[in-house]
């Protein structure tokens, strides 16, 4: 029987869009209302620029957080600031994040801060195609768990394989069966898992139906608002 844990569709806006943007998640209400998804949570997570701007209907979220509270720190947010400004998630270990230098401790460390501010951390693993095609990508995705997932109670696992995300490759869906089986025996039935990774409406129904994908990560497709609800429409209902 498929898991019943409550969708969770998160769009990872990344370093895009302007303050024109900040209607965004009301246009989203307004294509997928608010009385018709309340079996899911919807998640966008702007560029911090835009954050306490954002109007109402959805839930928001950052996309990286540093590990202190406050400091001599140039460039980085605190989980505190994001929190101060609206988010209730944020992405903790991307690729694009682990690939500038973020290791498995930063990762941790950052996760544990989450939690410290009020912020749910979704903590991102995933496999390159040279560790996929030696064989070893189950054996990486548990050991950046292990490592990154520090003893919190709430958190998000979402695994985005780093071959897919934004190559326009899609991981099949035996693939991401086999990954997140994996990943639910190490974690536990509790923890919400996402799958992300070229998500987009002609593969979202497929994806989000498998037993242990609890909701999506998604990239260039949670842009477009239209494009974000087709995909939130695609998860299942109880």
């Amino acid at each position: 029987m498929r898991q019943t844990l409550r969708p969770l569709i998160a769009a990872n806006w990344k370093m895009h869009g302007d303050l024109s943007w900040t209607s965004k998640p009301s246009d989203f209400a307004a294509i997928y209302p608010a009385s018709e998804r309340g079996h899911l949570d919807v998640l966008i997570c702007p560029p911090a620029t835009l954050l306490a701007s954002m109007n109402d209907g959805v839930l928001l979220g950052g996309q990286d957080c540093h590990a202190a509270v406050s400091g001599a720190h140039t460039g980085d947010v605190s989980a505190e600031m994001l929190k101060d400004a609206g988010a209730t998630y944020v992405i903790i270990g991307h690729s694009e994040r682990r690939a500038r230098g973020d290791t498995n401790a930063d990762v941790n460390a950052k996760a544990i801060a989450a939690t410290r501010a009020g912020l749910i951390p979704i903590i991102c693993v995933g496999e390159t195609e040279n560790e996929r095609d030696a064989g070893q990508a189950e054996t990486v995705v548990s050991d950046q768990i292990r490592a990154s997932v520090p003893d919190i109670e709430a958190y998000v696992i979402a695994y985005e394989p780093v071959w897919a995300i934004g190559t326009g490759k899609t991981a099949t869906p035996k693939d991401v069966d086999d990954m997140h089986n994996a990943i639910r025996a190490q974690v536990g039935p509790t923890v919400q898992l996402l799958y992300g990774g070229s998500v987009k409406p002609a593969n979202a129904t497929e994806l989000l139906a498998l037993k242990n994908v609890d909701g999506a990560l998604i990239g260039g497709a949670g842009l477009d608002m239209e494009s974000l609800a087709a995909i939130a429409r695609a998860a299942p209902k109880p």
